[in-house]
């Protein structure tokens, strides 16, 4: 049997939960979920790897009109995806009309196929879904339209299949070893602690707010994590810290118990809080987080 091996980009609106459906289709947890638009920065790749098939999910932030140079390098990530993907997976939701016009036209160009997702349809009547599906075949003749349910889990592996069958024939990208990503272990628990910001404060704070792990040291009985919190303001430091550092000691609790679920360990972890005038505009602030130019 020949072996099928492709790039698979997830795209849609900012808030239209990408992020939950790369991470139901990998049933691992691999890019952060927050109920705010713009929290995926970069472009997290999910290695999914069957005996004649390899999926390589492509999570990319969402299209946004660049008002940093951040914004900017977010949208690099989406292009260079746009060029790579052998199959393009577009989410959208059941209470949506529209589409990215521009992007889909892009997909139509490249001759790809396009499995066109339709999210939360627990929250409407079966009715109403085959209508929905109707309306966005008619726009989209070409497209492999799939009604699902994240939240549920429903039509999940109805979509992986659909990507296996779009997939070209190809060998393996990566090694086919245990590794589910091309990001290394510190990128996903300076990605965790940087959810809990957004989960714990609101406003500008979440957006202002950048992650780097220093260190990781794996001892016999515990794992020790330190990592910097970086933002733009002194205001904003004082409303990390908290009164009498409340708040951090709140967000390290809530980010302790993740990375120990996600590493599967016990760990102890330190947070720091560092100003960074304007790091959202600085192109070699931005290069040294591991943003691209």
């Amino acid at each position: 049997m020949a072996h099928k091996s492709g790039f698979v980009n997830i795209i849609g609106h900012p808030n239209v939960g990408k992020s939950t459906l790369m991470n139901q289709l990998m049933g691992e947890r691999m890019s952060i979920i927050t109920p705010k638009a713009q929290t995926t920065r970069h472009r997290i790749l999910g290695i999914m790897n069957g005996e004649d098939y390899q999926i390589v999910y492509s999570d990319t932030p969402g299209i946004v009109q660049p008002h940093y140079k951040l914004h900017e390098s977010m949208m690099k990530f989406v292009q260079s995806a746009m060029q790579d993907a052998d199959v393009f997976v577009y989410l959208t939701e059941v209470g949506e009309n529209k589409f990215e016009e521009e992007v889909i036209e892009k997909i139509k160009l490249s001759g790809k196929p396009l499995i066109f997702v339709i999210n939360k349809v627990d929250l409407v009547t079966p009715e109403e879904v085959q209508i929905k599906i109707a309306g966005w075949q008619e726009q989209l003749p070409d497209a492999h339209i799939i009604p699902i349910s994240a939240k549920l889990n429903f039509n999940i592996e109805k979509v992986v299949q659909e990507v296996i069958d779009q997939l070209p024939e190809n060998p393996p990208y990566f090694p086919k070893d245990d590794e589910l990503s091309d990001r290394p272990l510190r990128f996903f628990i300076s990605e965790i602690i940087r959810e809990k910001i957004f989960l714990q404060f609101q406003k500008e704070v979440p957006y202002s707010a950048e992650v780097v792990v220093d260190g990781y040291r794996e001892d016999p009985k515990i794992t020790v994590i330190t990592a910097t919190i970086y933002v733009e303001r002194e205001t904003q430091k004082a409303i990390i810290l908290g009164h009498q550092g409340a708040a951090i000691k709140k967000l390290g609790t809530a980010a302790r118990k993740d990375i120990e679920k996600f590493i599967d360990a016990r760990v102890y972890l330190e947070l720091s809080v560092k100003v960074s005038d304007d790091w959202r505009s600085d192109e070699l602030k931005l290069k040294r987080f591991g943003y691209e130019f």
